[in-house]
């Protein structure tokens, strides 16, 4: 973690990119206390949020906890282990945990940081509030349909 990084978050250079993303949880808690491996899949925030919106309208049980960095750049889904081996929709990235990671069942309620400085990363959606992952096959659907309108929302100027 670089010593600006927030809480919770991982700092990755690629080809002069620099990424942060939420650390990966390890497991997270189900509503009957067992614990279940998941991996993780980072998207832009805007891109993230319209996906959350697009399935919590469809009324099906399709999303589980979300993540965001401490900048709001970032949303992570849970997803069910093994996602990471055949993800490879272009824009997002998705970890694999080989159980390792944070237990992040619950954070804390923290206060606004004072000045400029970064806010902690936390749950969009916390476990325990949905499903336990999300369906890597309905998010990628639901990515995709995002991707779109955003893509019409910026075209029409």
């Amino acid at each position: 973690m670089s010593e600006n990084a927030a809480p919770f978050e991982t700092t990755t250079t690629t080809a002069g990119t620099t990424t942060v993303t939420p650390a990966v949880p390890a497991a997270t808690t189900t509503g009957t206390g067992a614990v279940e491996p998941c991996d993780l899949v980072t998207v832009p925030a805007r891109q993230g949020l319209e996906a959350v919106d697009i399935l919590r309208r469809r009324g099906v049980p399709a999303v589980g906890p979300v993540l965001h960095d401490g900048a709001c750049d970032t949303l992570g889904f849970l997803v069910p282990p093994g996602t990471a081996a055949a993800w490879d929709l272009p824009g997002s990235a998705c970890t694999r945990t080989s159980g390792r990671g944070l237990r992040l069942p619950e954070l804390p309620e923290l206060p606004e940081p004072a000045g400029d400085a970064p806010r902690p990363a936390g749950w969009l959606l916390p476990p325990g509030d949905t499903d336990p992952v999300t369906d890597p096959a309905v998010l990628r659907r639901a990515l995709g349909e995002a991707a779109r309108l955003i893509e019409a929302a910026d075209g029409c100027h």
